[in-house]
């Protein structure tokens, strides 16, 4: 059984030029978050990365030290461009080796596609030590090190790698969460906000305000991994609100 005590924690480095220049929005933040929060592991933070040798280096080394997992995203395919591999194995200490299993992938994959090339077989490299990820998507399989998991850039892809890891990494409880919304000035209920979270332990209450319609409002989201404790923050705060003079909508505004 899950230690409710125990926070899994892991963080995402996204790789690449085009993210960085703005010629391709990255959607495997939300996409990876999400489905780590089921697994009962909280992305912590998010790095976005040049295409660059010592950026790469750097950021593996400081976010798989304090992590209890690091996912990359990008680099991995069979243009000179693609160097996460050589950086994620230099920062390893440990040389680039061709994967006899993904070789033999590829190369069923590229078959009726034009066969094996050089290019193509880059897409075999894998820092040494590393195991396969499986990728039901396209012929080249993601990589796992230790507790680095090397993925695609291409959402899709990553998704179907990411459902191939589903219930294969130990985490711990899932975050629950609730949203209500108000017409309400954030500054106006700030007291209420904090008096509500230190009363209902193992909950955290976020604040997003925004400006609709011509009125100011927010909507507040509660989050623990107890559904009971989340349920009871959530009709705490509700009524508070109420009481203030706030009208609350279920599931936010």
């Amino acid at each position: 059984m899950a230690d409710p005590t125990r926070i899994w924690t892991a963080a995402l480095i996204v790789i690449g030029d085009e993210i960085l220049s703005g010629r391709t929005q990255d959607k495997n933040v939300s996409q990876i978050a999400t489905w780590l929060n089921v697994q009962g592991i909280r992305l912590r933070e998010v790095r976005v990365v040049a295409d660059d040798n010592d950026a790469i280096i750097e950021s593996v080394n400081i976010l798989r030290a304090r992590n209890d997992y690091l996912f990359t995203t990008g680099g991995i395919g069979p243009t000179h461009d693609d160097i996460t591999v050589d950086a994620i194995a230099a920062a390893l200490g440990v040389a680039v080796e061709v994967h006899p299993q993904a070789r033999a992938m590829l190369a069923g994959y590229y078959e009726t596609r034009g066969g094996l090339t050089d290019a193509r077989l880059r897409m075999a490299r894998v820092p040494a030590g590393a195991s396969l990820i499986e990728n039901r998507m396209s012929g080249a399989p993601g990589i796992r090190h230790g507790n680095i998991f090397i993925m695609a850039g291409v959402p899709h892809i990553t998704g179907g790698m990411l459902d191939s890891l589903t219930g294969k990494l130990e985490g711990g409880l899932p975050v629950l969460s609730a949203t209500i919304g108000c017409w309400v000035a954030e500054s106006e209920i700030a007291d209420l906000l904090g008096a509500a979270e230190r009363a209902h332990d193992g909950c955290q209450i976020g604040s997003y305000p925004f400006f609709r319609e011509g009125r100011t409002g927010a909507n507040f989201v509660v989050r623990s991994t107890d559904a009971s404790a989340l349920d009871q923050c959530v009709a705490a705060l509700s009524a508070a609100l109420e009481q203030g003079g706030w009208p609350v909508m279920p599931d936010g505004i």
